[in-house]
């Protein structure tokens, strides 16, 4: 096929990706609470925050009926003293807030959309005071509030658009060869998922801050934070699995995660509101 076919055939679907992209955005744009990001959300509107928030609750029943809860006295005290304290000043739409500890020996804890908050019971070992938990409750509160998972569910949507387009226009370029086809397209899906991983490590670094926001408001002293996560960095050491590379995790080297929260203190600490 002749050269001006093809460019001509290339900028229309150019232009209807740009299109497509560009009214997408208009209605899917919102703010981040706190951070000041801007972010492009499909998942924002009050509505979808809604029917989210009724997912978070189907799944966090399922959660409790499937997993083990902890007889653990101490730690569920301490679970629900931290979270009531910090529930006052973390923004989730539709919050019904629920803090719940399972017997897990996973050092682990996560929030759903609509304020349910689960903890492991292997997190104890790490967290060590109130305010380690709090660092932990408000990073993945954090999360929720700054709506991460549907801001990468817009991105994949995005990602699959604009690759539908790029492959519409390689398969129909018949001066490229098969194994030109072939290099361009493995391009393009390398390309996506350095995208990816880099989106979800800007995510946990935000969460990071805004966690320690939270804490400052409610009178935990978010130098607490950085404590926390050295502690975390220490146990995964110990373990065997502190050393992954940055560029082959979601998450940021634990390095990189204390240095950028101890650039962070400043702000945190001016909004320290002490007991």
């Amino acid at each position: 096929m002749d050269q001006p076919a093809t460019r001509k055939r290339f900028l229309s679907c150019a232009r209807y990706l740009f299109a497509v992209l560009s009214i997408l955005s208009l209605f899917s744009c919102t703010v981040v609470p706190d951070s000041g990001r801007q972010q492009f959300n499909f998942y924002s509107s009050p509505e979808k925050q809604a029917r989210l928030a009724q997912m978070g609750f189907d799944e966090f029943n399922k959660l409790k009926q499937s997993k083990k809860l902890s007889s653990h006295s101490a730690y569920k005290e301490q679970v629900r003293r931290v979270g009531k304290r910090l529930s006052h000043v973390m923004p989730v739409p539709n919050a019904q807030w629920e803090f719940i500890v399972f017997d897990d020996p996973e050092p682990n804890a996560f929030a759903f959309p609509g304020g349910k908050v689960g903890v492991n019971s292997g997190l104890f070992q790490i967290t060590k005071t109130d305010a380690g938990l709090a660092t932990v409750i408000g990073h993945e509160v954090a999360h929720v509030v700054a709506s991460h998972a549907g801001e990468r569910m817009t991105g994949n949507i995005a990602t699959a658009i604009a690759g539908a387009a790029a492959y519409g226009i390689i398969a129909s370029n018949t001066d490229m060869s098969t194994g030109q086809r072939a290099a361009t397209a493995g391009a393009l899906g390398g390309v996506g998922t350095l995208n990816s991983l880099r989106f979800s490590r800007g995510q946990e670094l935000e969460a990071d801050r805004l966690g320690a926001l939270y804490m400052a408001r409610t009178g935990y002293d978010p130098r607490e934070a950085v404590n926390l996560w050295i502690r975390f960095a220490n146990f995964k050491l110990s373990k065997g699995s502190g050393r992954k590379p940055e560029f082959l995790s979601t998450h940021p080297l634990d390095s990189t995660r204390i240095n950028a929260l101890e650039r962070f203190l400043p702000r945190a600490l001016a909004e320290y509101q002490r007991p």
